[in-house]
């Protein structure tokens, strides 16, 4: 799904008041996390990621295989912390954006 500046100034704003739900440390991206972020994209649609001091990755590339991975869209990469989107089915979503 391709974000305008519009809808992406948007769900940051929406991010920035959001604490992150997972982190991703030592072991890097598992299988296991990446079901994880699957699970918790399709319960909230925007989702914040920490990438601990630990993990050897750097974040742009991890949120590149994670969005890859989960059909979903990077809205922004700060530091290690990933903001990922995923719109919901019609009856379950949560997040209107802006018209584009």
């Amino acid at each position: 799904m391709i974000l305008t500046s519009k809808q992406r100034a948007y769900l940051k704003s929406l991010a920035m008041t959001q604490d992150a739900i997972l982190y991703l440390g030592k072991a890097s991206l598992t299988p296991e996390n990446t079901k994880n972020v699957e699970e918790a994209l399709q319960a909230r649609e925007l989702i914040k990621i920490g990438v601990q001091n630990n993990c050897a990755d750097d974040p742009r590339e991890l949120a590149e295989m994670i969005a890859e991975r989960t059909h979903s869209t990077v809205v922004q990469v700060i530091g290690k912390k990933i903001v990922l989107y995923k719109p919901g089915t019609d009856k379950n979503r949560k997040i209107e954006l802006p018209r584009k």
